[in-house]
């Protein structure tokens, strides 16, 4: 699914499906997925070079993607769908706070300590061997798209852009997460456990690792039997403590508890102990995989000296 949270954010898609032929090709790539360029031209009545601007456009966008493969005369470029909805957020976000925004590649961990089952995977194929640990140190782990851990941790550094004179107010982390076991079973909760430098937050407990549909961004060749998508969760932590998507609190840590000021350094983890009650491991999806195009999503609310 392609989801965007305003009209404004949507434009490049709005623009790519403004004219009738691009309409056409996206019918009939959903139709068959296997058409060539030249397929799309001949069957349209177009040139190669007309055909070839209509596709970039829709590439630009992300709604579709090229994949060269050779052919009776040489190789040829395949069209395929990249997403099978799309979802568009029409209501403007009525929110007047101060705020910092960042994504974060699930693949851009600063320390880990993983035990198997584990890996990590690019939306071209696995980085290294399943459940080898070391793969984590592998340096292609920062095109990483989802990564998973049986037990053990990965640990994010968080941008922070706070100037001097501005106060944190609420800090808001949105992945999409589920836990991770051999294969996959829709049933194997995890106690995940969120901690922020140093200081616990609480723990969210998965209900399990989702593997019963293919994940609606999961690239063709990703296997069946492994981890599909994930549940899209906020931790929100604000002046009233700890939330799990603003309604279940999990913890009464507050926002002044974290101390951030604009010279902190602030480092967020995801850890699955071995002591815990369900060590049912985790998995974190990022942009190409899973059910949501997002990586980690950081957002910092703050006021102005003059305002608090």
């Amino acid at each position: 699914m392609l989801y965007f949270q305003s009209i404004g954010e949507a434009e490049a898609v709005f623009k790519a499906l403004s004219t009738p032929m691009r309409l056409k090709i996206m019918e009939m790539i959903y139709r068959d997925d296997k058409l060539s360029m030249n397929d799309l031209a001949e069957a349209l009545g177009l040139t190669n070079g007309a055909i070839s601007m209509h596709v970039s456009k829709l590439e630009e966008a992300g709604l579709v993607k090229i994949r060269t493969t050779s052919g009776k005369r040489g190789t040829m470029k395949i069209i395929r769908p990249r997403y099978d909805r799309l979802m568009i957020d029409l209501a403007p976000v009525k929110d007047a706070r101060h705020c910092y925004t960042d994504d974060i590649q699930v693949g851009y961990y600063t320390t880990c300590s993983v035990a198997p089952t584990c890996g990590l995977a690019t939306n071209k194929d696995i980085i290294g061997s399943l459940d080898d640990a070391r793969v984590f140190s592998f340096p292609e782990r920062f095109k990483a798209g989802i990564l998973w851990f049986g037990s053990g941790y990965v640990e994010y550094n968080l941008p922070n852009h706070l100037q001097a004179g501005q106060t944190l107010t609420e800090l808001q982390i949105s992945f999409e997460i589920s836990s991770e076991c051999p294969e996959y079973n829709e049933d194997y909760p995890s106690d995940i456990h969120f901690s922020l430098n140093g200081i616990p937050l609480g723990m969210w407990v998965s209900p399990g690792d989702f593997g019963a549909r293919k994940g609606y961004l999961c690239p063709a060749w990703w296997p069946e039997l492994l981890n599909q998508y994930g549940l899209l969760k906020t931790l929100i932590i604000n002046n009233e403590g700890c939330f799990i998507d603003g309604t279940n609190k999990i913890s009464d840590v507050t926002v002044q508890d974290l101390n951030l000021n604009y010279n902190s350094y602030i480092s967020f983890r995801f850890e699955v102990p071995r002591d815990t009650a369900n060590v049912g491991g985790c998995t974190l999806f990022g942009e190409d995989f899973g059910d949501y195009n997002q990586a980690i999503k950081v957002k910092a609310y703050y006021e102005e000296e003059s305002e608090g």
